[in-house]
């Protein structure tokens, strides 16, 4: 009898009877309480964390920042009430230290007192960070906590990427401000630049004043120390002038009281005697112009008397005609007239030579005549004259004495302003040299001045000036600098669709695991016929295979219409489970043939290993080593794989090598069942007498 009627005589055992037909209904359907129940149960857990009770307490008291109210728990609250992530409960944080301690909230968030001021606390000197307080109890629910750590790292990043925008801004805002005080103190620069350069010019000219001053104060101070020299003689001599002038007023003092009472009686006489005076001055004055005239004749005639005389005495007393008395008469007569002569020429001489003098005596005695004429008309007044000219010497001799005195105190003063002058120009001479120096210091002032002005230019063009628009922009930047860019090549939409390739294998196994505890492994007829160990082996595997397939279909049905499984190669994934289940069949059969009841148990065994070692949920290279050890030897490993990339979408290598791989597999198992057949063709006590039967 050929195979596949052997695999419908088995099957068609099932139609017999209410029972066996409900066992066969089960049979299709067990792999649904395994797929899409299992599935079902968690199909997107993600999507439903609004209903899992959390804790909300906000103490948060505010701080303000900038002169604004700052109020970060209140907009923490608010956002997080607004979002979908947890049902949200605002409790006191004693109410939700209780909650959490009883499992009436799974975790709880607590934004502490100092929240918005720990945040404000960034624009200040002491910055602090903020601290959002979380409280979870595992033994309420470990993968809410889990949940939660990823959930309210997003709640942290966000609040730290708000805090951060409102600090940045400031900082960018402060950019700008900084700025234009950076340009306002470059124009300063340029103004300081210029008023440097003034006062450079100014030092400059101060050194050069500075110089001439001292030049100046030099020659002060050797004219004052000749001016104290000077001023000790004129003391020494105004003092003799007061001394002289003394002595004058003494004796005018005396005269006058003595010859004031002689001019007072003698008035009258005294103007006689200037008249007198007076009209013999003028008639000398008439008497010189004669002399003049007559004094050239005068002395010819006394030569020639002379001559007559010396010719008389010649003739008379050279011949002695005379008598001796009479020529000694004559000889005295003739001697007196050359005296006589001489004296005319000698008058004659004077007036001949001194005529300018004789100008100078006229000139004096017409001064005599005037002054003598106007004594003679003041004689009347002498005595008040005396009497004024007294009063006049005596005042002189006060006023010298006040000179005097002046003289002493300006001597005194000179030689004070002598120090004084010589102290001035050593402090000029300082001063100079200060003001060359100030002019050096000017010149690198002045210098240094243009390159502050420069460099502050050249850093007001480095510093960024922001408008709103570029600040808001950069904000966004600065406060989140690092953009998670994810690209999800083949994004399973929820969790479900994530971890069926791990669940529908595993059904489709325990589809035929039971399968065989309800179909033979092996056809008892085909044995007891002997028929060929290969046909025995596709009877008892042909069958379970068809059940497989009705259990794929069923299965994939309710997951894809049902539940929501969406497939990137819907018909590819359905071809590939035909053949997965065939292989699962494969394998369960061999198992149950070879070892009979124990076979069972080795099933179930296998299954927990390939669950294990697939990396159906956490990627195998996290489990320990044994499990790496056996995860390319165990057929589930490729299933999972390919499925991934059936319903996901992705590159179909994975797929082609695990049909190869199953292919193996099944070919294998078919071949040690068939072997496995052989042996049970042949009675053995074993067989007669099992030692265990399940």
């Amino acid at each position: 009898m050929r195979s596949p009627r052997l695999a419908a005589l088995e099957l068609r055992r099932f139609g017999r009877g209410k029972l066996p037909r409900a066992a066969l209904v089960a049979l299709l359907v067990l792999p649904l309480l395994y797929g899409a129940l299992y599935l079902w149960s968690f199909w997107d857990p993600y999507g439903r964390l609004d209903r899992i009770p959390v804790a909300l307490v906000n103490d948060d008291r505010g701080a303000t920042a900038d002169g604004r109210k700052l109020t970060a728990g209140d907009d923490l609250t608010k956002g997080l009430r607004e979002s979908d992530t947890f049902e949200w409960h605002q409790v006191s944080a004693a109410e939700a230290r209780k909650g959490v301690e009883n499992g009436t909230y799974y975790l709880s968030l607590t934004m502490p007192a100092d929240f918005s001021g720990r945040i404000a606390s960034s624009a200040g000197n002491s910055p602090e960070t903020g601290a959002l307080q979380v409280r979870t109890n595992d033994s309420n629910n470990y993968i809410v906590g889990q949940i939660s750590r990823t959930v309210f790292a997003e709640v942290r990043r966000a609040a730290s990427t708000k805090a951060s925008r409102s600090f940045l801004d400031r900082i960018f805002i402060s950019f700008s401000d900084i700025h234009g005080a950076t340009v306002k103190a470059a124009d300063g620069a340029d103004d300081l630049e210029g008023g440097i350069g003034k006062a450079e010019k100014g030092s400059e000219d101060l050194a050069t004043g500075l110089n001439d001053a001292k030049a100046g104060s030099g020659k002060l101070s050797d004219g004052l120390a000749k001016l104290d020299t000077g001023s000790g003689d004129l003391a020494d001599g105004a003092q003799q002038v007061a001394d002289g002038t003394q002595s004058l007023a003494d004796k005018v003092n005396g005269v006058a009281d003595k010859v004031g009472p002689f001019l007072e009686g003698n008035e009258k006489t005294i103007g006689d005697t200037a008249r007198l005076v007076a009209d013999s001055a003028g008639a000398v004055r008439h008497n010189l112009d004669a002399l003049v005239r007559t004094a050239p004749a005068a002395a010819e005639g006394a030569h020639k008397a002379a001559d007559t005389l010396n010719a008389v005495y010649k003739a008379r007393c050279t011949d002695p005609v005379l008598p001796d008395p009479a020529c000694a008469d004559l000889k005295k007569a003739e001697q007196a007239a050359a005296d006589v002569a001489k004296v005319a020429d000698d008058v004659n001489a004077l007036v001949a030579d001194q005529n300018g003098d004789l100008k100078k005596l006229d000139s004096r005695l017409a001064t005599l005549q005037q002054q003598a004429r106007a004594l003679a008309d003041r004689a009347p007044r002498l005595s008040e004259d005396l009497d004024d000219a007294v009063a006049k010497i005596n005042q002189l001799n006060q006023g010298a004495g006040k000179v005097a005195a002046g003289a002493r105190t300006l001597h005194s003063g000179l030689g004070t302003a002598r120090t004084g002058a010589q102290d001035l120009d050593e402090g000029v001479g300082r001063l100079k040299t200060g003001a060359d120096d100030l002019s050096g210091g000017m010149y690198k002032l002045a210098d240094g001045s243009e390159k502050l002005s420069d460099g502050l230019h050249d850093g007001a063009s480095q510093i960024p000036d922001y408008d709103k628009k570029d600040r808001d922009r950069r904000t966004d930047v600065m406060a989140d600098p690092v953009q998670l860019v994810s690209r999800d090549l083949h994004k399973a939409p929820n969790y479900g669709t994530g971890f069926a390739p791990y669940f529908i294998p595993l059904s489709l196994w325990v589809g035929a695991m039971v399968a065989y505890m309800l179909i033979t492994p092996m056809n008892r007829r085909a044995l007891a016929a002997g028929a060929a160990a290969w046909r025995i082996a596709l009877a008892g595997w042909l069958p379970v295979v068809a059940i497989g397939v009705l259990q794929t279909v069923a299965l994939m049905s309710v997951l894809h219409w049902a539940i929501g499984l969406q497939m990137a190669r819907a018909a590819g994934t359905v071809g590939f489970l035909f053949l997965v289940t065939a292989c699962f069949a494969a394998i369960v059969q061999w198992l149950n043939a070879r070892f009979g009841a124990a076979g069972r148990i080795l099933v179930l065994a296998l299954l927990m290993l390939q669950l294990t070692s697939a990396g159906g949920t956490y990627p195998v290279q996290t489990s320990p080593g044994f499990f790496n050890a056996i995860h390319p030897f165990l057929p589930m490993s490729y299933v999972v794989e390919a499925l991934r990339r059936l319903i996901t979408g992705g590159g179909l290598t994975p797929v082609w090598h695990a049909c190869v791989v199953l292919l193996a597999f099944t070919a294998g198992a078919l071949a040690l069942t068939a072997l496995s057949a052989r042996r049970r063709q042949v009675w053995t006590l074993d067989r007669l007498h099992p030692e265990l039967t399940l």
